[in-house]
């Protein structure tokens, strides 16, 4: 028998894609023996301000990085295939995940198992997306948590219902299930604030920041454009 199909999802604004978007895709691509990781960049991210980056340019910019995430991936032996996913910019109205797990459940089908990426600030913040109860049903999700941080007191009773529920404590369980599983990795210390970023790139240290947080076909990007001045 041929084993599932394994499929990780690491949504969001972008702007800009940043090593720590990099560093969580690379950990759960080896953690959970990813066979494909899509970048999904949101067309209409409805809880950002207006003041983001046409999403043809975040699209850019993320595409930029899956290179510089494929060259990685070939220096440290990782088998996943990389790919950038349009179907939130293509998708006209606000960008929400059900509709995009929804699309990718239907693109795969029910016996890939399909698992979203995201910090562990998503996860406590998981209340305030548009139908995510109903999330379970087409999408595993793995969670980047901080080492030594105490996530039980920080998050909503709706949010500890939601584990009691769905949390598992082996990520191999994800490789196996389509759908409805909660894995909490606490083993990878990264920071995932691109508005944070872009305030420091508007700072006089711009450039060794930049060099530092941000990756290298990416920043050549946003140099030649002229972008977060």
């Amino acid at each position: 028998m041929s084993r599932t199909k394994n499929i990780g999802i690491l949504g969001g604004t972008f702007d800009p894609p940043h090593l720590g978007h990099l560093r969580l895709a690379a950990h759960f691509a080896k953690a959970l023996n990813l066979d494909e990781l899509l970048f999904v960049p949101s067309g209409e991210p409805w809880q950002k301000n207006s003041g983001i980056t046409p999403a043809n340019i975040r699209l850019q910019l993320t595409e930029a990085a899956g290179i510089d995430l494929a060259r990685a991936f070939l220096y440290l032996n990782i088998s996943t295939k990389i790919g950038v996913d349009r179907v939130e910019i293509d998708r006209a109205g606000p960008s929400y995940a059900i509709d995009t797990a929804k699309a990718l459940r239907e693109r795969y089908g029910a016996d890939t198992s399909l698992t979203w990426l995201m910090g562990v600030d998503s996860l406590l913040n998981l209340p305030s997306w548009n139908s995510w109860q109903d999330l379970m049903r087409y999408v595993n999700f793995a969670v980047a948590s901080r080492p030594n941080y105490d996530l039980a007191s920080e998050m909503s009773p709706a949010v500890s219902q939601l584990l009691k529920e769905h949390q598992i404590s082996q990520s191999a369980a994800l490789e196996n299930k389509p759908s409805g599983l909660i894995y909490i990795d606490s083993s990878l210390l990264v920071d995932l604030s691109s508005t944070e970023l872009r305030k420091r790139l508007r700072s006089p240290s711009r450039n060794s920041i930049a060099s530092e947080q941000i990756p290298s076909h990416t920043l050549e990007i946003i140099t030649n454009l002229g972008l977060y001045q």
